[in-house]
């Protein structure tokens, strides 16, 4: 189901996990949280709890996943992005169904910051660091010496909020708990490895809170918004609003 809001502009073209929670400024699945036109468009059927997951989504769901990317590019989308990082194990399957760029992950980005910060490892916040398995780091082309990857699913706020059923995905997220519970996050990681780099977010949920993590740990902080609005993806592709 795409949004019903239009514009004749190019737009950028989000498809959105099939979620109930709130989308603050900030998060990939709010389109104000982008300085171009976009347009959002609901996969029926693909929430959190079937898409972040150790592997591909199902046959279904890729399915569906297409024809909602076809749909938007058919409505005028110039590119293509997500909401969910996990997306990174189709990003290939999906470019390939539509003639439009595609940029589904934060993971996409990972080559390109490893170029900025060669001489130590990234540190990957994820939604779910069991889930964010081998296929993932192999569609993003990652080697696993060269990252510290440390997930949110035990983290009460975070987890309340995104990682539970979408019938459950109800009342204002706890958006000061969730900076608080990526911040220290991130600290551990800090602690543990000195040769950390930089952030990575793969979560599309996490934005909202770059700049605080990146002013608590002094290290740069990347996310999806960094990626959809590199000029190698926008540049003219998608006109400012």
């Amino acid at each position: 189901m795409t949004d019903p809001t239009h514009t004749t502009a190019p737009f950028l073209g989000i498809l959105m996990l099939d979620t109930r929670f709130e989308r603050p400024l900030g998060d990939a699945g709010n389109p104000a949280s982008y300085p171009f036109p976009a347009r959002l468009a609901i996969v029926k059927g693909a929430g959190s709890l079937e898409i972040v997951r150790d592997g591909k989504p199902s046959d279904a769901h890729i399915e569906a996943f297409i024809q909602t990317a076809r749909q938007l590019e058919a409505e005028g989308a110039a590119a293509l992005t997500s909401t969910c990082g996990f997306l990174i194990t189709i990003q290939d399957e999906l470019a390939r169904a539509v003639t439009i760029p595609v940029l589904l992950s934060a993971l996409c980005s990972y080559a390109r910051i490893k170029r900025h910060h060669p001489s130590g490892r990234i540190g990957i916040l994820t939604a779910s660091k069991t889930a964010l398995g081998d296929t993932a780091l192999l569609a993003a082309g990652i080697n696993k010496d060269d990252v510290v990857i440390e997930g949110l699913e035990q983290c009460q706020a975070f987890a309340n909020a995104i990682l539970r059923p979408k019938s459950q995905q109800t009342g204002p997220i706890d958006r000061p708990a969730i900076e608080q519970e990526l911040i220290a996050k991130a600290r551990g990681m800090m602690v543990k490895h000195h040769d950390l780099q930089a952030f990575l977010l793969e979560c599309g949920n996490l934005p909202p809170y770059q700049q605080a993590l990146h002013q608590a740990t002094g290290l740069p902080v990347y996310s999806l918004l960094d990626a959809v609005t590199c000029p190698s993806f926008a540049a003219g592709l998608l006109r400012p609003k």
